[in-house]
């Protein structure tokens, strides 16, 4: 009878399941085969044990029937239900049934660095030829936990990631691979420092480079604090699981303009996880992971032993799939005969790979993660070049590279070097001439002295106290070629700062006009259209617009949002958020890369981040120093889904390979500047600058109020609480800007830029 009582219980637990899979609907008569249960549970007694073992084979075929069914209409919502079911396997369980053995890092339990972020050091067996070969691996992954309610649900803290970067950087010391696990929502929305933003820039700028095979399975992927964790070489995804740029009850609340504190709809959050396309099937459709791993029906759960053996053979395949990919031919075509010959592919590998790489084999990873991330989410953009054009423009980015890497990498170098050599040899001549001469200059001066005592001669007057020639304007002051169309209405406008320090009502024209938009009494800067910024800042006529073909479109085929997107290009007269310049500032050429709010907020997308890696590409070739103006951004673009995701890792990418070739990127945030490019190519920046009365973090104030719980200031995100975080390294004023932008290129970045 006990066998029969634990039988019930298994049952019991798989109807509670499907009760929470639909949504706590009477899908097929659950609520009925509850009661039954529950009956059965009271009058066990009252039966006989095959009446018994009876009624429960009887429940067990209707509750397997459900099951079918339920899994050939799995809805996207569902499968993210699934993710979160109490009883989803966890990455405790993978460690306990994937691993041998492993250590826990940063402490243990309730009693960790942050309990939602686990980092261990871990051991597996890999069987070569009936032979046991252990290898040791680094495993950092969050830990939604099983009603531990410290683990926070997986929701990491910006002092968990910190964490995962310590240990990630321990592994790359001891030249072990990493496995990552992502069991996150999204990361928990922190500014203090580190800061959540920040410290997920950190996190992807680290991992770009990381000189260690990475591999990632993701189980369930929100957003940002996926990506903490989420860049490596390759990426599987569980069937069952989900990845996404946004929940689909935040994208419900942001699509259907739900007020606060109102109830989302759920027929209009059923209708978003279908259109974010965040299943394991549409990301492997679009290329952001690269193989699926098959769960059983409805999703593997704690106690699903088979999927865990197959979890094993899985990860050991994947970091022997990216190990192979940096060895010679000759290594690999041996694996793939071997691998061929095998009757099926849970065979055991016939090849020994060593993981450990040597500096070629490193070499070769680095190239292909670079690679893997650059050829990422080009589908959802348009504007490529045509075969013929793309032939054309490598012909014509070689010479430029050849040209000015003869120019400056050489010649310039060479010219620095002699220079080096001369002022050396010139200044040890200089020593040794006036030993030799120094008899003869003292009996010089000496004579010298006693005839000047004899003639007495005047003093010419000083020409430090002549008044300058003329009232010539300071070429660092604003071109002031250009005034807002703001400055047309005639009327006044009240700071929003005069009951605190009594701000005289502004005329509009003055305001606007003269003022550059900021008031006089309390410095408070309104806010500025991006054209502004492009004619007072650099020099007259001087920019030039590259990559306008490059196209915003619907990847995903969003409901809606075409029509969205063509208004945007009409309003603006421009395919995409982001505008990628060349522009002078005192005769300094420099590449900017703007996004402004005119188009969809500044959301980034495809299109956005495609634009953003050619201007690192062009900066890096013509060793131009990269700006970043953020007139505006509201993070990723949610309607191209992780298409947008993906442009957090692959512009930090792009952004890492110009910083490391001795590049000047240079960051300014203006207006509000938030979420995912904050939480990577933004944030991975040395030099962050924000203009006065901007607006910076890593999520907004309903995000943080309806996530935490917590109700804070209304200056959490201001410029002056980010400079106190360590987020950026200055505030500026708009009249300014150009003086200070000048600055910054003459006292910051490498030596080895052009114009140094």
């Amino acid at each position: 009878m006990n066998a029969l009582l634990k039988q019930l219980h298994k049952i019991e637990e798989r109807i509670n399941y499907l009760i929470q899979l639909k949504d706590y609907s009477n899908w097929g008569n659950l609520d009925g085969f509850k009661e039954t249960c529950d009956k059965l549970k009271q009058t066990v007694y009252d039966h006989s044990e095959d009446q018994f073992a009876s009624e429960i084979h009887k429940l067990h075929e209707s509750i397997c029937f459900l099951e079918e069914r339920a899994e050939e209409q799995l809805t996207p919502m569902e499968r993210v239900r699934i993710v979160r079911s109490i009883q989803r396997f966890s990455l405790k369980d993978i460690l306990e049934n994937v691993y041998e053995d492993y250590t826990e890092l940063g402490g243990e339990g309730d009693a960790n660095i942050d309990p939602a972020m686990v980092c261990a050091k871990a051991t597996i067996v890999r069987r070569i030829k009936n032979k046991p070969y252990t290898a040791s691996v680094m495993v950092i992954g969050q830990e939604t936990g099983h009603g531990e309610e410290f683990r926070n649900g997986g929701s990491c803290r910006p002092e968990g990631n910190e964490k995962a970067l310590r240990y990630m950087k321990v592994a790359e010391t001891e030249g072990i691979p990493i496995h990552f696990y992502v069991f996150t929502p999204g990361s928990f929305p922190v500014e203090e420092y580190p800061g959540a933003a920040q410290q997920i820039a950190r996190n992807i700028y680290a991992m770009a480079k990381l000189r260690v095979p990475m591999v990632s399975m993701i189980s369930e992927g929100g957003s940002g604090g996926a990506e903490a964790i989420g860049l490596s070489d390759y990426r599987m995804m569980c069937s069952h699981g989900y990845y996404s740029v946004i929940s689909p009850e935040g994208a419900a609340a942001i699509e259907g303009k739900v007020k606060e504190g109102n109830k989302v709809p759920k027929e209009l959050i059923e209708v978003c996880a279908e259109r974010l396309k965040l299943t394991a099937t549409d990301n492997f459709a679009f290329g952001t992971i690269d193989h699926i791993i098959q769960e059983p029906p409805l999703g593997a759960r704690r106690d699903d032993f088979a999927f865990f053996a197959q979890l094993r053979a899985e990860v050991m395949r994947a970091t022997d799939k990216v190990v192979l990919s940096t060895k010679s031919f000759r290594a690999f075509r041996s694996y793939e005969i071997k691998r061929k010959k095998a009757e099926t592919e849970a065979q055991e590998l016939q090849v020994d790979v060593s993981w450990d790489l040597n500096q070629d084999e490193i070499t070769r990873l680095l190239a292909g993660r670079s690679k893997k991330y650059r050829e990422m989410a080009t589908l959802g953009f348009s504007g490529l070049p045509t075969p013929t054009g793309k032939f054309l423009r490598q012909l014509q980015e070689g010479a430029e590279k050849v040209y000015y890497t003869m120019r400056y990498d050489i010649l310039k170098n060479h010219q620095k070097q002699v220079q080096k050599v001369f002022k050396d040899v010139s200044g040890e001549g200089t020593v040794i001439l006036k030993r030799v001469t120094s008899p003869i200059t003292s009996a010089f001066d000496f004579f010298s002295q006693q005839k000047d005592k004899k003639c007495i001669r005047p003093q010419l007057a000083s020409s430090e106290g002549s008044p300058a020639p003329g009232n010539l304007q300071d070429p660092l002051e604003l071109t002031d070629t250009y005034t807002s169309p703001l400055a047309n209405a005639d009327r006044t406008i009240t700071c929003p700062n005069s009951e605190k320090y009594g701000c005289k009502d502004l005329w509009v024209p003055d305001l606007f006009g003269e003022f550059a938009g900021v008031c006089e009494t309390c410095g408070h800067h309104f806010p500025l259209e991006h054209k502004w910024y492009l004619k007072n800042i650099f020099d007259p006529d001087s920019i030039r617009i590259f990559n306008t073909e490059i196209t915003a479109g619907n990847p995903l085929g969003y409901t809606g949002f075409d029509d969205r997107l063509q208004s945007s290009k009409k309003k603006t007269g421009r395919n995409a958020g982001n505008m990628t310049f060349h522009a002078r500032i005192m005769d300094i050429q420099v590449v900017v890369s703007m996004l402004y709010s005119d188009f969809r907020n500044g959301t980034v997308g495809s299109a956005e981040g495609e634009k953003f890696i050619q201007a690192c590409a062009v900066a890096k070739r013509k060793k131009r120093p990269l700006i970043s103006y953020v007139h505006t951004t509201g993070g990723i673009r949610i309607q191209e889904g992780t298409l947008g995701v993906t442009q957090m890792p692959k512009c930090t990418m792009a952004v890492r390979e110009y910083i490391d070739a001795g590049g000047l990127y240079i960051v300014v945030y203006d207006n509000n500047s938030y979420a995912g490019p904050v939480a990577s190519f933004l944030g991975c920046s040395p030099y962050q600058f924000a203009i006065r009365s901007s607006r910076i973090g890593f999520a907004g104030h309903r995000v943080i109020r309806e996530t935490t719980g917590i109700d804070i200031p209304p200056d959490y995100h201001s410029a002056r609480n980010a400079l106190k975080r360590g987020h950026i390294q200055g505030i500026w004023d708009r009249r300014d800007f150009r003086r200070n932008l000048y600055k910054s290129l003459l006292t910051m970045g490498s030596p080895h830029l052009y114009y140094r």
